[in-house]
């Protein structure tokens, strides 16, 4: 493809294009670009649990959203990604942030894991973190992600709830465990199929030798953390840039209160398809005749703006 030239003027400097030069298709002088894009927010923390008590649930995954929107190539878009939650140290575990690409959308970060022997209801956001101890998920946001699991009463493990994902509801916590994250979505837009935002693993209790020992707290597909060590751990955190929920720990009947898992960083893909990239901003890849870019932290979508034809 023939370079494009910067031609100062007397109002400014201007991209002009050499004899022969085609312009990508659908694109002309100020043009808008039809772009697809996926915003993962951060996943919630995982529940720290209780000594002796019940253990820690699942974080929820950081909400996503993907669509089409149109873009100006005169114009800059601002791009966030969010953080995931920390995990709790025998507390709830932390909300994940927000991301947000310019004004157009933003994703609400993932709910946190519930603790506590008296019930605690999962935290709120993208999806819902998990219950604890016959108290329910949080509230999910619509169009955005699922409920977290309740968790159990019931001895030996007293199950908190899992964190819902992306695809799918957080399993309920049960006498013999916690319940499996929800899992997430899966998208093509970097050019392979990747599954992003599961829900994290709830954590359950492990009384000792000769009692239950706990087990079915696995993170959803697409980054949801691990339950903790059946015999007593702390939980696993989601997974970076796919947006996963911090699995809950398994609680024991003596030493420390153990850590809830760290939710997973969100991430922003922006895709169009031409020969050449039309914008600044992220790690550009190509695919498929398709222009990509990433961002796995902050930064800008720069429109390359100022075409005319010469």
């Amino acid at each position: 493809m023939p370079i494009l030239y910067l031609q100062k003027t007397a109002s400014g400097n201007k991209t002009v294009r050499p004899t022969g030069y085609t312009f990508p298709a659908g694109l002309n002088a100020a043009a808008n670009v039809s772009v697809s894009y996926l915003v993962v927010a951060g996943g919630g923390g995982g529940g720290g649990g209780d000594l002796g008590s019940v253990g820690g649930a699942g974080g929820g995954a950081g909400g996503l959203l993907t669509s089409t929107t149109s873009l100006s190539l005169g114009s800059s878009y601002t791009v966030t990604v969010g953080a995931g939650g920390a995990g709790g140290v025998g507390t709830n575990g932390v909300q994940g942030t927000n991301s947000q690409f310019g004004t157009l959308t933003a994703s609400v970060g993932g709910g946190y894991g519930a603790y506590g022997s008296a019930g605690v209801t999962g935290g709120n956001g993208g999806s819902s973190g998990g219950g604890s101890y016959g108290n329910t998920g949080g509230t999910a946001t619509s169009g955005q992600g699922n409920t977290g699991g309740t968790g159990s009463t019931a001895l030996d493990c007293r199950g908190a709830g899992g964190g819902g994902g992306a695809g799918a509801v957080g399993a309920n916590g049960s006498a013999s465990g916690g319940g499996a994250g929800g899992n997430g979505t899966a998208s093509s837009i970097s050019g392979s199929s990747v599954t992003y935002a599961g829900g994290g693993g709830g954590g359950g209790l492990y009384r000792g030798p000769g009692y239950t020992v706990p087990t079915g707290g696995t993170g959803g597909t697409g980054g949801g953390g691990n339950q903790g060590t059946s015999t007593g751990g702390n939980g696993n955190p989601g997974t970076a840039n796919l947006g996963g929920g911090g699995g809950g720990t398994v609680s024991i009947n003596a030493g420390t209160f153990l850590t809830g898992g760290n939710g997973g960083t969100g991430i922003v893909i922006i895709s169009y398809t031409s020969g050449s990239a039309l914008f600044t901003g992220g790690t550009v890849t190509t695919s498929g005749g398709s222009q990509i870019h990433t961002f796995t932290g902050d930064g800008s979508l720069v429109g390359l703006s100022g075409y005319s034809v010469n």
